[in-house]
């Protein structure tokens, strides 16, 4: 029997510092909406964007993993983590096109990232090799999830998911944690028993557990 290779591939990269509920839910509607045959999660490694360090690579392997584990389709990657230098998102992008030539690759984020989208590193390369896929701002939101100029000039191929974008933070769940508050409910129970036990988010001072 021959092996078919997925033709339609999405990528959906981030910090997932902690993974929560609203990473999933976007997942898992681009997995239908794009009929995708995988998505990769790829948690970003030395990410050249954030301010702030981030957690060690191999906690925020774990909880990705624990996180998307449900969703059959998903596969959790770790090729940025394993990468040397800062990671960007057209590398990954270029290694899975040249791993499957032949397949439809779609990007995954939500509206704040598309915003900044003309910031990244070779965004127009992006956007050759990928069709966009983003999370709309809130319900309703059938356009401003989009740029201007992407409506009007045609310069990237881009899809609104059909979705809206659940107002949950990372930096709220991290701050809230580390207070001892932190919104349990935006967090799989098995994520919230793996930052407990490693005592992550805790003691922002010891980053080392």
């Amino acid at each position: 029997m021959s092996f078919t290779p997925p033709e339609r591939i999405g990528l959906y990269g981030g910090a997932f510092d902690p993974p929560h509920t609203a990473h999933h839910a976007l997942a898992a509607c681009a997995i239908q909406q794009l009929q995708l045959d995988v998505l990769y999660v790829i948690p970003t490694g030395d990410a050249w964007h954030k301010s702030r360090t981030l957690t060690p690579a191999h906690h925020r392997l774990a909880m990705a993993k624990l996180h998307f584990g449900d969703l059959p389709l998903a596969v959790v990657d770790d090729r940025e983590l394993l990468r040397q230098g800062p990671s960007y998102t057209i590398d990954s992008l270029r290694e899975l096109a040249d791993a499957h030539p032949k397949a439809g690759l779609f990007l995954l984020m939500g509206a704040d990232q598309a915003q900044r989208f003309e910031t990244w590193k070779d965004w127009m390369q992006i956007a050759e090799l990928a069709q966009l896929a983003v999370a709309p701002r809130e319900t309703g939101d059938s356009s401003g999830a989009l740029p201007y100029e992407w409506h009007n000039h045609g310069l990237i191929r881009a899809t609104l998911l059909n979705m809206p974008l659940a107002n949950v933070s990372a930096t709220d769940i991290r701050s809230g944690l580390e207070q001892g508050s932190g919104p349990a409910h935006t967090l799989k129970p098995s994520v919230l028993q793996y930052i407990q036990h490693h005592h992550l988010y805790m003691d922002r001072h010891d980053r080392s557990l």
